[in-house]
């Protein structure tokens, strides 16, 4: 009856950590988008999008290395 201890890998916690930054990132550009900044490039809503690519890549990387069983 022994248990196999397995340790969880750094990139589950990164993961976790991409998700999260994203989630308030894309939180903060959806707010800017009612009242944009006034520079430049503003209406190109960068927040947004980075905020998304984060979420994505956050899930997957969570996906990819969750602990298993």
């Amino acid at each position: 009856m022994s248990e196999e201890r397995r340790m969880i890998p750094v990139w589950f916690f990164a993961g976790i950590l991409l998700f999260i930054y994203g989630i308030l990132i894309f939180i903060s550009g959806l707010a800017e988008w009612s009242h944009p900044p006034a520079t430049v490039l503003a209406n190109l809503h960068a927040a947004v999008w980075w905020g998304a690519i984060m979420i994505v890549m956050g899930a997957v990387f969570v996906q990819l290395f969750r602990p298993r069983k």
